[in-house]
């Protein structure tokens, strides 16, 4: 940038700044997006795992069928591709875990399984698709953390012998109705919502947003989605660099 140029800055982030100094409720709902800045890949991306090519399509592989059909597959799979390590959270995770120590946003509804919104301080988080940190037994109900897992064998198994699975939804499953209820419960009180980092394309997950009846729905993704036009605010942008300077992060 040549010397004295100032940055920038869109009318769009100055707008939502603004929004979130006015706003007392904030509920944040994310997606994918979120984490990929920190290098956790998108399954729906050009480059994510659904348009690599493996033995079998990555849905298939994590659905519950497949886990009790072939456990070895399942998690050779799930080792590879999901249980991502030396990830840190990014901007975007510090930004809203920011906004929570304030007082300002409410709740974080999030469609990942990483555990990066909780690494980045923030507590009040419902996981719509469970956690890779969490691992139950399947025979005694027995929960073991993330090292657990790595440290096992290709199909972990607990003390008592029982097979080990992962606390995530996978497909063919349901939602947990207690996170649902929640994550419904926070939304309607917020006065804004903001989504980020989703295309909107997973169901029931997307579906929470009907709940909504605040003031402010902002949207903040790379790429368009199907409610952009009943956004108040769209941002295309880089959902990190965003929040950033809206929290006045950096």
């Amino acid at each position: 940038m040549p010397e004295g140029k100032a940055l920038q800055i869109p009318d769009s982030w100055i707008k939502l700044k603004q929004i979130l100094s006015d706003s007392e409720y904030i509920v944040f709902f994310g997606g994918a997006g979120v984490s990929t800045e920190s290098g956790v890949p998108d399954f729906r991306s050009v480059d994510g795992l659904y348009h690599q090519s493996y033995k079998f399509p990555p849905e298939t592989i994590l659905s519950h069928t497949f886990f009790m059909k072939d456990r070895e597959e399942f998690y050779r799979f799930y080792r590879d591709k999901l249980l991502i390590q030396g990830v840190e959270p990014n901007n975007a995770h510090r930004s809203l875990a920011k906004l929570e120590a304030e007082g300002k946003l409410k709740a974080v509804v999030t469609q990942n399984i990483d555990g990066l919104h909780q690494a980045a301080g923030s507590k009040a988080v419902y996981e719509l698709h469970g956690s890779i940190l969490r691992n139950y037994c399947m025979k005694c109900g027995k929960f073991h953390n993330l090292e657990y897992i790595l440290d096992s064998a290709l199909v972990p198994l607990c003390e008592c012998g029982g097979v080990m699975k992962p606390d995530v939804v996978l497909y063919e499953e349901g939602l947990n109705e207690e996170i649902i209820n929640e994550s419904v419960g926070h939304i309607m009180k917020a006065d804004t919502l903001i989504i980020g980092g989703t295309s909107l394309a997973v169901y029931p997950a997307a579906g929470l947003l009907q709940y909504f009846h605040g003031s402010n729905l902002v949207l903040i993704n790379k790429s368009t989605t199907p409610i952009d036009n009943k956004a108040d605010l769209v941002i295309n942008d880089s959902i990190g660099k965003v929040l950033a300077y809206c929290t006045d992060l950096v």
